[in-house]
């Protein structure tokens, strides 16, 4: 089954990207679940599947193999749970770690489906305050 892939197209790669989705005063939106939080915005107008960046800091934890494992779980978090976001194309996401110890695998996945949930929630209302009704 390759449904379950993580390929490189849903990877947020690019610098220019990236420095857009953190910049300050732009059209980037977060939400927190904690032990994570998603920045994300809308890439482009041109229909894409979604692509997103994980960060575990090293501030938080301190050593490489936690810091692994905590970016394990969010890839594994988002492939399980990427469907929630089928309708929704075009949408950078960045998950950031807030938690300063590892945390268990279920916690991680409760968190993560409510924070696509949430953003599927708020770009649909987006999508439907910004588009015109046309009769």
């Amino acid at each position: 089954m390759h449904y379950n892939r993580f390929p490189k197209s849903q990877r947020l790669c690019s610098n220019k990207s990236i420095e857009q989705l953190f910049a300050g005063g732009g059209t980037a939106k977060s939400l927190a679940a904690f032990p994570l939080r998603a920045v994300w915005m809308h890439s482009s107008h041109i229909p894409q599947p979604s692509s997103i960046l994980v960060s575990v800091s090293k501030r938080r934890l301190k050593h490489a193999v936690d810091r692994n494992r905590t970016k394990r779980q969010i890839r594994e978090a988002w492939r399980n749970n990427r469907d929630i976001l089928e309708d929704v194309t075009g949408i950078n996401i960045g998950f950031l770690w807030l938690s300063d110890t590892v945390q268990p695998t279920p916690l991680v996945v409760r968190k993560m489906r409510n924070l696509l949930h949430n953003i599927s929630e708020k770009t649909r209302t987006e999508t439907t305050q910004t588009t015109p009704c046309v009769k």
